[in-house]
């Protein structure tokens, strides 16, 4: 049984600033990715380079449709998400590399 998980991610260029979303097996490898510039593109154009909501799951379909929902999402709907999860817009990625938990408001 595969037992990999799998992850919806949000970034953003700065605090309601442009968003992407994205769907990874290795979340710390493709953000660090999309900061070091190595992913040519949107994200690399528009400096979309910090981590501000992520979600875990087991299933990469239920990931790939979680991924193509929020896509379809409005910004607003996915700022609420954002501000849901990440209050203070911080960068999710040093929390995640230093092994500390994200501060939630």
């Amino acid at each position: 049984m595969n037992s990999k998980n799998y992850f919806v991610y949000i970034l953003a260029s700065k605090r309601n600033g442009t968003l992407y979303v994205g769907v990874t097996n290795d979340l710390l490898r493709r953000v660090y990715e999309h900061k070091s510039g190595e992913i040519e593109g949107f994200t690399k154009k528009y400096k979309i380079n910090n981590l501000v909501w992520y979600e875990e799951g087991g299933d990469i379909n239920a990931a790939i449709y979680r991924e193509k929902q929020l896509k379809k999402w409005n910004r607003k709907w996915k700022l609420r998400i954002i501000e849901e999860f990440n209050p203070g817009w911080e960068d999710l990625y040093i929390n995640l590399i230093s092994g500390s938990p994200p501060s939630r408001g």
